[in-house]
């Protein structure tokens, strides 16, 4: 029996599984529609967006979206873009930044709200977690490097970096992104939401 979409969000959103390793508590946060054309599968949220419950609502996401060159609504469109990040609650801080995404989370939810999203085109993979799940032996020794051979892993799928304040120190050292990774980054957005 297949299992159908609103059902899996909301017994996603309600999840509890790693309620024993989240310093701040369960809050799941993630979207999704049946129509989503482009899956963005990050790593976890922040404490802006637990705060809110609201996905990419932070400074990071501002950066996405100008990665994209979409707008805000229509990012926030179910049936445009699903965000299942690799951890769906904010696995609180350390030294240096946030904990790294809750491992049980993304091989419990993931092939079943996959399974769900049959209009999907585009698998944006951002930050190292998402790229060395979703490519595992076929990524390169380094994200840089993975980034530098997006094209090996098209049209279905497109490696990038997180986009933290970090990507734009990043971003100055390898030009590269900038002239190569982003304008084919927004043409297969453009083409993934106009098919």
């Amino acid at each position: 029996m297949t299992e159908t979409l609103p059902t899996l969000l909301a017994e996603a959103r309600a999840c509890t599984h790693c309620a024993a390793h989240l310093p701040h508590g369960p809050r799941p946060v993630l979207r999704a529609g049946a129509g989503a054309r482009i899956v963005i599968i990050g790593q976890a949220p922040g404490a802006k967006v637990h705060a809110s419950g609201v996905p990419w609502d932070d400074d990071s996401g501002d950066h996405l979206r100008a990665w994209l060159d979409v707008d805000d609504a229509t990012f926030a469109d179910p049936d445009a873009f699903a965000i299942l990040p690799m951890g769906f609650c904010w696995p609180g801080r350390r030294k240096g930044g946030d904990l790294p995404p809750r491992p049980e989370c993304a091989p419990l939810w993931h092939p079943r709200i996959l399974a769900a999203l049959p209009a999907r085109r585009l698998t944006l993979l951002v930050g190292t977690y998402a790229v060395e799940a979703y490519l595992g032996a076929e990524r390169k020794r380094t994200l840089t490097e993975t980034v530098r051979a997006f094209a090996s892993y098209g049209p279905e799928l497109l490696p990038l970096p997180h986009p933290s304040w970090r990507s734009k120190i990043w971003m100055r050292r390898h030009p590269f992104f900038e002239a190569e990774v982003l304008p084919a980054l927004r043409t297969s957005v453009r083409a993934a939401l106009a098919g």
